[in-house]
């Protein structure tokens, strides 16, 4: 009979020669003992060594407009269901994000990604701004920009194509089976619809999702293969950072071997995919959060997020050069 050692190489050394692993078989090593874990984690970095090479990904986003969100998001403390003290203001002047773009490409980052609250850009003039914006970050500061800026429309996707954004990002969050049991006010279709929307125009998705949501290891696994149906390359993976006042507040927190493990089993699905460490990594893997580029990660998101802090980026062209890993340039 097969250890589950000799199913972590044996699974590993089929994905590097081409081949696919199944829900079933993802379900298994997401199960790794926590003994066995390493082992895991190394194979995991097999893979993305064969596909990925050893280059790490930066990138960084800027909250450019906060707060007051109509969405219902169990985990977001922007949104205006809850009280949770976050930051409200509407889109941030030009001068300042252009400013957060250099300080960004400074730290190391090789995109830089114009994040907004709220459902959709139904304000035309607040639009057009962001419009400008991109453009003059591609022209000034010579870096890759990406945008995070809910239901947008089949115009607004060729518009910022047009004005040169390599991105849109839209997190699927959960896996399908979980998804309204973290938001009643859109639906993972409404989710799929912007991504479709982008792909259309002819532009890549960056998708993932957030761990510790309460969601279970196989819903986990859902999501991955969730994120291979609908081609996606480009992967953020988070880990709840519970905000006060949140209905997610109390949520158990993973262990970090479980983080690890989740991120293992992603590489092993998407073998091809930019797959990152976002928000959350500093709080929930603390010591281990070089395991993650260790254990088949390639992509990092560098200095704070949305509402929460991160760490030192330093720390991070730190890590990456001890594990004697190169980093992207942008493709401009």
């Amino acid at each position: 009979m097969e250890s589950a050692c000799q199913e972590i190489i044996r699974l590993a050394e089929k994905v590097i020669d081409g081949g696919q692993i199944t829900p079933e078989e993802a379900g298994r090593l997401i199960r790794t003992k926590d003994g066995d874990t390493m082992l895991l984690l190394a194979m995991a970095d097999k893979i993305r060594q064969k596909f990925g090479g050893s280059s790490v990904d930066f990138c960084a986003i800027i909250n450019a407009r906060s707060g007051h969100c109509q969405e219902d998001c169990k985990f977001c403390a922007q949104s205006g269901w809850y009280r949770t003290g976050a930051k409200v203001y509407r889109l941030l002047p030009e001068e300042q994000i252009i400013e957060a773009a250099k300080k960004a490409k400074a730290a190391g980052a090789v995109r830089f990604s114009i994040v907004t609250s709220g459902r959709n850009q139904d304000n035309p003039n607040e639009f057009e701004e962001i419009i400008a914006i991109v453009k003059r970050i591609r022209k000034e500061v010579g870096i890759e920009v990406c945008c995070s800026l809910g239901l947008i429309s089949s115009e607004q996707a060729l518009r910022l194509k047009e004005a040169g954004i390599t991105r849109i990002h839209c997190n699927i969050e959960t896996s399908p089976s979980y998804f309204p049991e973290i938001c009643t006010t859109h639906t993972m279709e409404d989710k799929e619809d912007i991504i479709s929307t982008a792909q259309k125009a002819g532009i890549r998705v960056c998708s993932g999702g957030i761990i510790g949501l309460g969601e279970s290891l196989d819903q986990r696994v859902e999501m991955a293969f969730k994120l291979k149906e609908m081609h996606i390359d480009s992967v953020p993976l988070n880990i709840l950072n519970p905000v006060k006042g949140t209905p997610f507040y109390d949520n158990k927190r993973p262990s970090a071997l479980e983080i690890l493990r989740t991120f293992a089993m992603f590489r092993f699905v998407l073998p091809k995919a930019l797959i990152r460490t976002a928000g959350g990594r500093e709080v929930n893997l603390r010591s281990l959060q070089a395991h993650a580029l260790s254990g088949g990660l390639n992509g990092i998101m560098v200095g704070g997020y949305l509402t929460t802090g991160g760490r030192d980026p330093k720390e991070d062209l730190v890590m990456t050069a001890d594990l004697g890993r190169s980093r992207t340039s942008p493709q401009l």
